[in-house]
């Protein structure tokens, strides 16, 4: 068994709990506006590596992932490779690793059983997943991504089931993800999960627009300001003001 990477981190601080071991899967269906990371969308790209090898340089550094790190696999989107997952979890957690996926959640198909069966594998072997909900509102969700929320939602819904521990990070772009009643729609349907660890709440910057020129790729986003960091404090409280609704809700209930 062998993953398509894009490439490796030694010592991630923003990739999880602690610091992280950081795998960049490649290939990813989803084009968001933003993204900075477009060299990883060809599913021809990358290196393949062998699940041991990556364990292999974890454990070169290991000493360094003893606060509350391990590793973490993001993408491109990390569930286009699920079998591959299963192998690198399983050795992972036989050497007590803390693992965690960065995911869109695009790749959830509750349709297909046999994807399914193997995604049931793996969460009982993943500690904690990130998953990025890029907008709430599914048409504003396709026209920034090309791509439709709807298996994305039921994702999180799934991790909730499981009871697998869920980070919800959210990026905010002025004119695009910044309004308010949407942000508010997106904690009020986050609030009725039991699972819900964490919420990172990031602002749009325009870092990754060089790697559109240097790739020929056309930047749509040219010329939208980086969102204000004082007004994200602002942006937060609309998802937290959602996400306490939903729970005082469920309390009366």
């Amino acid at each position: 068994m062998q993953g398509r990477i894009h490439s490796l981190e030694s010592f991630g601080t923003v990739d999880g709990p602690g610091t992280r071991f950081v795998v960049f899967t490649q290939g990813c269906p989803m084009r968001c506006a933003y993204c900075h990371n477009p060299d990883t969308w060809d599913l021809k790209g990358g290196e393949m590596m062998e699940p041991a090898y990556i364990i292999e340089q974890y454990e070169r550094n290991k000493p360094f992932y003893s606060n509350g790190g391990g590793i973490t696999v993001t993408g491109g989107e990390p569930l286009m490779q699920v079998d591959f997952l299963i192998e690198l979890f399983t050795l992972a957690k036989e050497r007590g690793i803390h693992t965690c996926i960065d995911s869109s959640g695009i790749m959830f198909n509750p349709g297909n059983p046999d994807w399914m069966a193997k995604l049931d594998r793996l969460m009982p072997l993943t500690d904690l997943v990130m998953l990025d909900i890029k907008h709430i509102d599914p048409d504003k969700h396709r026209e920034l991504t090309k791509q439709p929320n709807t298996n994305i939602l039921k994702f999180a819904e799934y991790l909730n089931e499981k009871n697998v521990d869920m980070w919800i990070r959210h990026v905010v772009v002025p004119g695009l993800t910044d309004d308010e009643k949407y942000l508010y729609d997106l904690g009020y349907f986050i609030g009725a999960f039991h699972n819900l660890k964490a919420l990172d709440v990031l602002p749009y910057h325009t870092m990754g627009e060089k790697k559109y020129e240097a790739l020929g790729l056309e930047y749509v986003l040219k010329g939208v300001p980086p969102m204000d960091k004082e007004l994200l404090l602002d942006k937060k409280k609309a998802i937290l003001d959602g996400i306490r609704a939903r729970r005082a809700e469920e309390t009366v209930e």
